[in-house]
């Protein structure tokens, strides 16, 4: 599964069930974000014991694409039987301040910074 743009690359690995985001993420709303949201649920549906979400090259996510993440992480978090790794980068700004947000709606999330 895998969405491509000229701004931006989604995808993800059934193997290592990782979704790896890249580039630069600025869609105008949430309706929008719908292809991305289906992808994500998609994942979520397989049920996989553990999600990697890799956003370590993700230079920007705008407001609405933070409030995308967020809900992924609440279904995530209402599923008992799946965990999430988020890897970030801490050479990119907006990762530093949004990510640990996420910790707070999903206390069991690791969080891993490369």
């Amino acid at each position: 599964m895998e969405i491509k743009n000229e701004d931006y690359y989604i995808s993800y690995n059934n193997e290592t069930t990782t979704i790896n985001c890249e580039g630069s993420l600025r869609l105008g709303g949430i309706t929008d974000y719908v292809p991305v949201v289906e992808l994500f649920n998609r994942v979520l549906d397989m049920e996989p014991p553990l999600i990697t979400f890799d956003i370590r090259q993700l230079q920007f996510l705008n407001s609405s694409g933070i409030n995308v993440l967020s809900k992924f992480v609440i279904k995530v978090r209402q599923k008992k039987n799946v965990q999430m790794v988020v890897q970030g980068s801490k050479q990119i700004p907006w990762q530093g301040k949004s990510l640990k947000n996420l910790k707070r709606l999903m206390p069991s999330l690791q969080l891993e910074w490369m």
